[in-house]
């Protein structure tokens, strides 16, 4: 199977992709430029200049070039991760250096709106967590409208209770300017409403790596009936310097520091894995968007979407499978997206669970 060899507080989240431009003189420093093979500009910008450290917050920030500590990866057996130039395409910028796309104003950025983010997923509640992981099945879902899209993530929460919560994601994301999956990552320390952003479009995530273009696009795809493969995402927090990191396949990417945020510059809360779609309700009824492979959860391995060796960390920072009676699952509407947690946990696949759908339908209207 393996090619890597609650909750009321998201029904109350509003939300919607929308597009954001970085301003041009971000690459005015660029030391290297380079085209991929997939038409993107890759700018080679010095990994101190890079526009995280104009967030106020991290003025006098020391960047951390690596972290001390990071648990180990938890997989099945016979099960290895695959390299990350097998899943993106090769791009390596100089040492000291870090690549950016140079236009990101095709790529979503979440902002605050009235259209209605839907979910299919599970959660671990009410803990001290220090990251969670998974393989994240790669799909490239049908999405029907330009300012819809959709999402499979890993999410670490501090959620405040009244107030607007704090998270970090990772996973990938769909949209109709491609159609084509693409890394993506996201935070906010007060759900978006005056902080946060997707990839790299804000201050905020520092990236390390100078080989990992955040915002690239999976080049391993599952078919229906063919092929399926997972992006190995994790994310963690640093023992002694208390930063989140993250870590795709077995690279270690960047980080997000912990001065950005209040809740999780101690713990997560919360952690959850699963799919989003944007649902505009454009034409009086509910997205045609697929979540996942656009199949229901019953169609199983080969047909439906899918999130391999879930992981969570607590206090002793080891890593490992969650039972499935402490999972909480959460459909906004199971008729339109749903989810099924495996009870079984195979030695090869470890805790798993499928999810998705295609949105309308006979049975999903509104």
């Amino acid at each position: 199977m393996a090619q890597i060899h609650s909750s009321k507080f998201w029904s109350c989240i509003l939300i919607f992709i929308t597009l954001f431009s970085i301003p041009s003189d971000v690459f005015v420093d660029a030391l290297e430029t380079m085209k991929l093979k997939n038409g993107d500009m890759i700018d080679c910008v010095d990994i101190q200049k890079q526009l995280a450290f104009s967030h106020p917050l991290l003025t006098n920030h020391t960047l951390q070039i690596k972290p001390t500590s990071n648990p180990t990866d938890l997989l099945g057996v016979n099960s290895k991760i695959e390299p990350l130039e097998h899943v993106f395409e090769p791009c390596q910028c100089p040492e000291g250096t870090i690549p950016i796309i140079r236009n990101q104003s095709d790529f979503p950025t979440l902002k605050a709106t009235s259209a209605e983010l839907e979910y299919a997923q599970v959660s671990l509640l009410n803990g001290r967590f220090s990251g969670a992981q998974a393989g994240i099945g790669t799909w490239n879902p049908h999405v029907e409208l330009k300012n819809e899209g959709s999402s499979a993530l890993i999410w670490v929460i501090g959620s405040q209770s009244g107030k607007p919560g704090e998270f970090i994601n990772a996973g990938w994301t769909v949209n109709t300017a491609e159609n084509n999956a693409r890394f993506l990552i996201q935070w906010t320390a007060d759900n978006f409403v005056k902080t946060g952003c997707s990839n790299l479009n804000c201050p905020g995530f520092v990236q390390t790596s100078s080989k990992f273009v955040i915002g690239a696009p999976v080049r391993q795809i599952s078919t229906v009936g063919g092929a399926q493969y997972e992006l190995f995402v994790k994310i963690y927090q640093d023992k002694k310097t208390g930063n989140w990191w993250l870590q795709v396949q077995t690279d270690v990417i960047g980080y997000w520091p912990k001065k950005l945020f209040k809740k999780l510059a101690d713990k997560a809360d919360m952690v959850s894995w699963g799919g989003t779609v944007s649902n505009s309700k454009r034409y009086g009824r509910h997205t045609s968007t697929d979540m996942g492979s656009g199949h229901s959860p019953s169609g199983g391995y080969g047909k439906s979407a899918f999130f391999l060796f879930l992981g969570y960390g607590q206090e002793s920072y080891i890593f490992r499978a969650p039972e499935k009676n402490i999972l909480v699952p959460y459909a906004t509407k199971p008729n339109c997206y749903d989810i099924h947690v495996v009870d079984e946990t195979p030695i090869t696949y470890g805790r798993y669970f499928f999810y998705g759908g295609p949105g309308f339908s006979g049975r999903c209207r509104n």
